[in-house]
């Protein structure tokens, strides 16, 4: 009989060669007693008694499954709420919850592309959105980083129709700011939508945490398309879309991530609209985030590691090679510190990082705790620029 399965080891043995087998690493609920640098809680709610009464509360009144698609038992009170929320939120006229930021995305490309639709994507956009414009059946041109000016000659040289662009507000890893402003007025000189992921941004970046189409000054333009997730700053699960009432209606008539999905949890949503409320009650919360991230930051650079100014709560260290980088981790975590680690394919060839994450909450005693590991990581890969 043939060994269907031996072409999966022989993979699996090159990856972990390479440095880039990936494993699960089940924790316990206080992280292990570690430092928790790793994870997306950036305004440190995942464990506040507001949210987990919210997800009680929710789950008692409406069991613990939405019971079926939106369209049909899926949508609860509870959920219609939600949307109505993040749409006041951040400024949105109409909102659409789904259950996970993935299929958020997901349902927002490929449900507003098509084709005879030009689809212009960052080239460090996340997965999801990468995924979301192979399905679209667009044809997809992929632009520098950050560069507004290859979006509008993208746009002005299509022979399509349409065109739709599509950027993370806040980069997954190296957590530097899209140009909204320069994306928004290329797309609108040349008739295109502009989807934006606010996954890094929502809770972080702007007034009150408002994301960062608000602090951009995009809130509710008819052609401006928001995504996000409720899995980070709101400590919840799921994901939305925002737009204008034209976007939403279509997504619930053609987004297949939508239509052909069970509804988001009860006990999500409640966690999540509880965090809104704590959000709005405490507007200096992503501030704070912000001012966190900007001393993880200094610490890394004032070691000599690489590292980059953080727009919102993402701050990476950048080693190069996948497996200085697992090294990196491990002696992070050696020293008391969680921390994440990126390699290929999740980021280019030769910027295998450390991704620190800065939460509201982080004092003092764990900037000196990160300090040691860090000085460790800076001797023992010898990636420090003063080495």
């Amino acid at each position: 009989m043939t060994d269907v399965l031996a072409r999966f080891r022989a993979a699996a043995l090159r990856r972990e060669e390479a440095g880039l087998r990936r494993r699960l690493h089940p924790r316990t609920a206080d992280h292990d007693g570690l430092l928790d640098l790793a994870s997306n809680d950036y305004l440190g709610l995942s464990r506040d008694p507001r949210l987990i009464e919210g997800a009680v509360r929710a789950a008692r009144h409406w069991g613990t499954g939405s019971t079926g698609s939106r369209l049909v038992t899926g949508t609860t009170e509870l959920h219609a709420e939600l949307d109505r929320r993040l749409a006041a939120f951040t400024g949105a006229a109409a909102g659409l919850t789904f259950s996970s930021g993935y299929l958020a995305n997901l349902g927002a490309v490929a449900g507003l592309a098509g084709p005879g639709v030009l689809v212009v994507s960052d080239q460090v956009n996340h997965a999801s959105i990468v995924d979301a414009c192979r399905l679209s059946r667009s044809r997809v041109v992929i632009v520098p980083h950050r560069d507004a000016a290859a979006v509008e000659q993208a746009l002005a040289e299509r022979e399509e129709a349409h065109a739709l662009v599509v950027t993370d507000a806040v980069f997954s890893v190296d957590g530097d700011l899209a140009p909204l402003g320069d994306l928004h007025r290329a797309a609108r000189a040349h008739g295109a939508l502009l989807v934006v992921d606010e996954a890094h941004s929502l809770g972080v970046v702007g007034p009150e945490g408002r994301g960062a189409a608000h602090a951009a000054g995009l809130t509710g333009e008819p052609d401006v398309v928001l995504t996000l997730t409720l899995s980070k700053s709101l400590a919840a699960q799921g994901g939305a879309v925002l737009g204008a009432p034209e976007v939403i209606d279509t997504l619930v008539d053609t987004g297949r991530s939508f239509i052909f999905d069970t509804g988001l949890n009860p006990a999500a949503a409640g966690a999540a609209l509880a965090a809104l409320d704590v959000v709005e009650a405490d507007p200096d919360l992503p501030a704070r985030a912000r001012s966190n991230a900007a001393a993880l930051s200094n610490l890394a650079a004032g070691l000599g590691l690489e590292t980059a100014v953080p727009a919102a709560a993402v701050v990476p260290v950048f080693l190069g090679e996948p497996h200085l980088a697992l090294q990196a981790r491990e002696t992070c975590r050696d020293h008391g510190v969680r921390v994440g680690c990126f390699r290929p394919p999740s980021v280019p060839k030769g910027r295998a990082c450390l991704r620190l994450t800065a939460h509201a909450g982080l004092n003092e005693t764990d900037i000196a705790t990160l300090r040691g590991a860090l000085t460790r990581v800076a001797a023992s890969t010898a990636r420090s620029l003063r080495t």
